[in-house]
């Protein structure tokens, strides 16, 4: 899993590409938590899913675990552009009543 980040309008995105499974996560929870901490001032976080080729309910659990830490931070999170297979997962999950999808 790769993970970059960039601050645009004091929005941070961060775009996530590769496969989201137990293997990878935790170094992509650790690189989004220093993303974030790093621009506490932005006024709202979009993560971007265009380049996850495939997410299990590993990617849930990162999805719930970014929220919980943009809400501490009283910043509002956005998904933007699952494949259609993790859109599927995604809104099986109702992660979107938590986590809206960015228009």
């Amino acid at each position: 899993m790769v993970v970059t980040g960039y601050v645009k309008d004091r929005t941070l995105y961060l775009n996530l590409s590769g496969e989201m499974d137990e293997c990878s996560s935790r170094e992509a929870r650790a690189r989004c938590d220093r993303l974030i901490d790093e621009n506490i001032n932005a006024k709202k976080i979009i993560i971007n899913l265009s380049g996850v080729a495939f997410m299990d309910s590993t990617g849930i659990g990162f999805l719930i675990g970014r929220y919980k830490k943009a809400s501490r931070l009283n910043v509002p999170l956005y998904i933007e552009k699952p494949n259609f297979a993790a859109d599927k997962i995604l809104n099986l999950s109702g992660i979107y009543s938590l986590i809206p999808k960015a228009e």
